[in-house]
């Protein structure tokens, strides 16, 4: 074997990299920034395009006008079922999210049942099941005579199926803030309940608010199921002129653009929100 010579610096036998390390250019420079294709958002630009081009159907076309106006009367209704099952569902989810993180063994496994029957059973079996036995046993019992609505039915079914998963949401932001949160305020001389609401939930809620935006979305989105118990939203003005006219193209066409005209705008107002809330962390002022 041969000897090198004392003092002889090594030869470098690595093969040339055209990178060089770590991502650098030929000649040791370094790598330039990421070219603007590369994070320009092009499934934004698809989507937009995707949404004009509907919008350019329904406006030009008078077949696909005429079934935007025979479906969009229902987005009233569509909203109002959202906005009041996204209500009644936090406050639900507030209840039962507090019952998790309970010293009570009762609350906690009720509210542990309740979670895991909701997150066990399809949706849409959970509607039929809470719409059309629940409910009306519920009334029953309390003397209505089963003199609730079927609009209040449906809506009362998607909150209760929504509570479950937003009481997960309330209590993943309740844990997520350190237990000495909830020491600081008792040797104050707060009660536990006190402590809760004066300094743990306001400061869970930058860790709640974001997945409720979400739950608000899939809520919006799971309104279409609604239509399975005749309620007039969209989805189901919309499957009436299809079966009535068979224009079974314009008919779920005009929905979906409905549809993905209102999760996109609510997604980027809850991409608004996220970035103000986080404004801080990130140094902005």
């Amino acid at each position: 074997m041969a000897m090198s010579a004392p003092g002889a610096v090594a030869a470098d036998t690595t093969p040339p990299s055209w990178f060089g390390p770590r991502g650098q250019q030929p000649g040791g420079r370094a790598p330039d920034e990421d070219p603007w294709y590369d994070t320009f958002p092009w499934w934004g630009l698809i989507v937009a395009l995707i949404i004009g081009w509907m919008g350019f159907l329904v406006l030009f076309s008078e077949k696909y006008a005429d079934a935007w106006d025979r479906i969009i009367p229902g987005i009233w209704l569509t909203l109002e079922a959202t906005m009041w099952s996204f209500a009644i569902a936090c406050a639900i989810g507030l209840v039962a999210g507090l019952a998790r993180v309970s010293r009570s063994v009762v609350a906690r496994n009720v509210s542990r049942t309740y979670v895991e029957f909701i997150r066990g059973i399809p949706i849409l079996v959970l509607i039929f099941t809470v719409a059309l036995v629940v409910v009306p046993e519920a009334a029953d019992a309390l003397g209505r005579d089963n003199s609730i609505t079927p609009k209040w039915r449906a809506i009362i079914a998607l909150a209760l199926i929504y509570g479950g998963y937003i009481a997960e949401v309330f209590r993943g932001g309740i844990q997520s803030i350190p237990r000495g949160q909830m020491e600081a305020g008792r040797s104050l001389g707060l009660s536990r309940g006190q402590t809760m609401r004066m300094i743990i939930l306001p400061q869970a809620m930058r860790a709640i608010i974001p997945p409720l935006g979400n739950d608000f979305i899939a809520i919006l989105k799971d309104s279409s199921l609604l239509s399975v118990l005749g309620i007039l939203e969209v989805t189901q003005r919309a499957r009436q002129y299809a079966s009535g006219s068979f224009k079974f193209r314009e008919s779920y066409l005009v929905l979906s653009f409905i549809y993905l005209t209102l999760t996109v705008v609510l997604s980027l107002l809850l991409a608004m929100l996220e970035k103000r809330m986080t404004r801080d962390r990130q140094g902005e002022r």
